[in-house]
């Protein structure tokens, strides 16, 4: 099983890099995952990130890239809720490299 060690904390990750316990989430674990990818979190990517786990708090669901954009642009206006502009900060698919920092399971309906 693979894992990441975060403040000489190994947290372990399923077979896609996402976490195993919701639980172990914290910023310096998101900032460790992003890091493994050649992202660096900046304050637009935290803007994404604590919307989602607003989100998925209230929800129980890690949304997909479609009520994602939807939500985002409800939440925080329609320049940061459309595609291109997550694309931008997530370039592997915002719904999923989002949920994977954020610390959400996968969303439903991603491949």
């Amino acid at each position: 099983m693979a894992s990441i060690n975060v403040g000489g904390k190994d947290i372990p990750l399923d077979e896609e890099g996402y976490l195993e316990n919701l639980n172990d989430w914290t910023p310096e674990v998101a900032e460790v995952l992003a890091k493994g990818e050649d992202v660096t979190l900046t304050s637009e990517h935290w803007e994404i990130l604590n919307f989602l786990r607003e989100y998925y708090e209230e929800y129980q669901i890690a949304p997909a890239v479609r009520v994602l954009t939807k939500a985002v642009g409800k939440r925080l206006g329609a320049d940061k809720g459309n595609s291109k502009y997550l694309y931008s900060l997530f370039p592997y698919g915002p719904g999923k490299q989002a949920c994977k920092y954020g610390g959400l399971p996968k969303p439903t309906g991603c491949v």
